[in-house]
């Protein structure tokens, strides 16, 4: 039997389409991570906490207010954290 596309019948035209995608993905993306690259932001930097700014207020106030968190979860008692915040207070001046 004669086939007009080259032999291939349908798996050929599946092959190239999944192909071309493919192909057309990693274009892209690559395009993506120079432009990351060369502007200098990365998905590191711009997630997690802020880069500390070297003020020992804001240090101190991220650390009363985790100590906070846990004592509204309950992992700590009202004695433990007066204590903790006290000790951080103490430390921080």
């Amino acid at each position: 039997m004669m086939w007009y596309d080259g032999g291939w019948g349908w798996g050929g035209w599946f092959f190239m389409t999944v192909f071309m995608v493919v192909f057309w993905a990693l274009v892209i993306a690559g395009i993506i991570a120079l432009v990351r690259h060369l502007t200098g932001t990365s998905r590191h930097q711009r997630s997690g906490p802020p880069p500390a700014t070297g003020e020992p207020g804001r240090e101190s106030r991220r650390a009363e207010d985790l100590l906070a968190e846990r004592f509204a979860r309950g992992e700590i008692d009202g004695d433990e954290y007066t204590r903790r915040l006290t000790l951080l207070r103490e430390h921080h001046r």
